[in-house]
């Protein structure tokens, strides 16, 4: 059978991963009586909750007698380096732009690495159906930004469909016709995208995605650049340096045919495959015949600019919610994890206690953690710090910059336009974006991006999309201010009160509840003023045997600041933590014990 590889690059929200829900259903992947899930490769719990893909994964159709292997990719950049990986596997690319918003950064990040690696696109304008839909610009913008990326004059010939990936159907025209469902977009990728092609020479495969299976172990999936393999066969694993890793026998070849994975005889030149059997090969690693000798080389990977410290559970609660609270469990799915994901790197620090994970963005090492805490972990982590980097010629300090572009509301553009300048942000460019919008592009250091989302969404009411992008390590921007409130500590543990509550409201917004278990230490809210406060959260009202003739007032508590993962990674300064559970989130002092902080901040200003 004929085969074609390709992937679907979109920025977040514009509609990947529901536009290959239609072309599963169109090619008849579904039997007719099939019950199927909305967004059926969002297979993760945490990309069902938050609507988002996280991890890359394979499908494939079959239309017209050629089989068409379809990589589903993230749409955000901190899930950059799954796209990255994938972009080997294949052999063309559906560049699919919003009819509204346009190509954003996440489509130029990856559009930028398919360009350079001679993948032809197809552009696909989805939500063509939307009010605001402003197709014609956005076709020149697509245009803009391949020539901006160096595109050959072949890639910028490229095939232009319209539709809705929702209601499927695309055509060549906005206006339709729609009664012939996605076939154009099919037809067009038999068409424009190249066959796959198989090299001479016996088997070699490049992993590109690594994942646990209980029953089979370790499965790494890749595409298979020459030969073919079979079941039983002896083959080996190369190294990028070229050192041979480990031999061992393939137990099973799985191959994709529609949502399924079923085990098939003969893995074919061309074809995306998983290979179960071999314990140490990993991803960028070469599988190959025993009589390769050379490695297939693997596209380089961006390098992470946040870093984190996963610290041992030390608060008195530590062990009473979770059942995984040791430092070699933790280091344990650390090292599990990193091993899938090539853009983690994970360090060990001398008191073997905590680990440093650094990462793309704050948003991968909250999914990282989120993922950790419904496995039943406990562990507390640091404020994400950026990594910094020197210059080697000059010995400058140089600190990661980012493109960001956020669209709001004209009325609300001077306050964001004010806060970015606080955090040290350029900006390169402020335009119209339709619907009284104005879209503004800055170059801003991450440090002073992190934690700015929840500000900016309180500034603009909710209605600004802020979107970034890793441009560039530039030099040290400078101090950036920080957190200008102070934090209520709580004094003692027990059990919180809320008559105590009630009475310390006028100090500040609290972050707990009546009745949860506070320890001496812990953060249960946030200061009016700049310095920190220790507070009495268990003190009850005294009662006596004398009546009053006024009723006793109720206790009317304001209802507590919510704070999610991300939120409180974002909102801790660099002398607190976050104590995380599978069923709670704390927010605490590193020091817990007051005189031991105090003796601490005194050496601190010393210095």
């Amino acid at each position: 059978m004929k085969l074609r590889n390709i992937a679907i690059i979109a920025h977040v929200d514009h509609g990947k991963t529901t536009l290959v829900d239609q072309l599963l259903a169109q090619s008849g992947a579904f039997r007719e009586n099939q019950r199927v899930a909305e967004r059926v490769m969002d297979s993760n719990d945490l990309e069902k909750e938050r609507g988002i893909t996280i991890l890359a994964k394979a499908t494939s159709v079959v239309w017209k007698d050629t089989r068409i292997n379809i990589v589903d990719t993230p749409g955000h950049a901190d899930f950059g380096g799954e796209v990255e990986r994938i972009l080997n596997m294949v052999d063309g690319a559906i560049v699919l732009v919003d009819a509204a918003e346009g190509p954003m950064p996440q489509t130029k990040f990856v559009v930028a690495k398919a360009l350079k690696i001679g993948l032809r696109p197809i552009v696909a304008v989805n939500k063509i159906d939307r009010p605001d839909e402003r197709h014609i610009e956005v076709i020149n913008e697509v245009f803009d930004l391949f020539a901006a990326l160096d595109a050959t004059d072949e890639q910028l010939d490229f095939p232009i469909l319209y539709g809705s990936g929702r209601d499927g159907w695309m055509a060549t025209a906005p206006e339709g016709p729609r009664d012939e469902g996605l076939a154009p977009l099919f037809d067009q990728v038999l068409a424009h995208v190249p066959e796959a092609e198989a090299e001479k020479g016996p088997f070699r495969m490049l992993g590109t995605i690594l994942e646990a299976n209980p029953f089979l172990g370790r499965i790494i999936t890749g595409r298979i650049t020459a030969g073919t393999v079979k079941p039983n066969q002896t083959i080996k694993v190369i190294g990028q340096d070229g050192k041979t890793i480990e031999q061992g026998r393939v137990s099973k070849i799985l191959a994709f045919r529609g949502i399924e994975r079923q085990p098939i005889e003969l893995g074919e030149p061309g074809d995306i495959v998983s290979i179960a059997g071999l314990t140490k090969g990993t991803v960028a690693d070469t599988f190959c015949d025993l009589s390769v000798e050379q490695a297939i080389p693997a596209q380089p990977i961006d390098p992470p600019t946040v870093t984190m410290s996963f610290i041992v559970n030390d608060s008195p609660l530590a062990g009473t919610e979770g059942d995984k609270v040791t430092s070699r469990m933790i280091r344990d799915r650390l090292i599990k994890e990193a091993e899938g994901n090539v853009t983690l790197k994970i360090e060990e620090s001398a008191d073997k206690d905590s680990f440093f994970v650094s990462g793309r963005g704050e948003l991968q090492l909250a999914i990282l953690i989120e993922t950790m805490r419904r496995e039943g972990f406990e562990l507390a982590v640091s404020r994400p710090r950026v990594v910094f980097k020197t210059d080697a010629s000059t010995g400058e300090r140089l600190e990661p910059i980012e493109e960001v572009v956020i669209d709001v509301d004209e009325e609300h553009a001077g306050v964001v336009v004010q806060r970015m300048s606080e955090r040290k942000a350029d900006m390169v460019e402020m335009k119209p974006s339709g619907g009284n919008r104005q879209r503004l592009v800055f170059y801003a250091p991450t440090r002073g991006l992190i934690g700015y989302q929840s500000e900016l969404m309180t500034d603009t009411r909710g209605t600004a999309i802020m979107n970034r992008l890793f441009k560039a390590y530039e030099p040290y921007k400078g101090e950036i201010a920080g957190r200008r409130n102070g934090v209520l500590i709580s004094n003692d543990s027990g059990e919180a009160v809320g008559y105590a509550l009630w009475n310390l409201e006028d100090r500040g917004p609290m972050m707990i509840e009546p009745g949860w278990k506070v320890y001496q230490g812990m953060i249960i809210g946030e200061h009016n003023r700049e310095n920190d406060l220790e507070v009495n959260v268990l003190k009850g009202k005294k009662l006596s045997n004398v009546r009053s003739t006024g009723k006793d007032e109720a206790v009317r508590l304001t209802p507590p600041i919510r704070m999610t993962l991300e939120r409180s990674l974002a909102w801790i300064q660099d002398d607190e933590l976050v104590e995380v559970t599978p069923k709670s989130i704390r927010l605490r002092k590193v020091l817990l014990d007051p005189t031991v902080r105090k003796r601490a901040d005194k050496s601190r200003e010393v210095a």
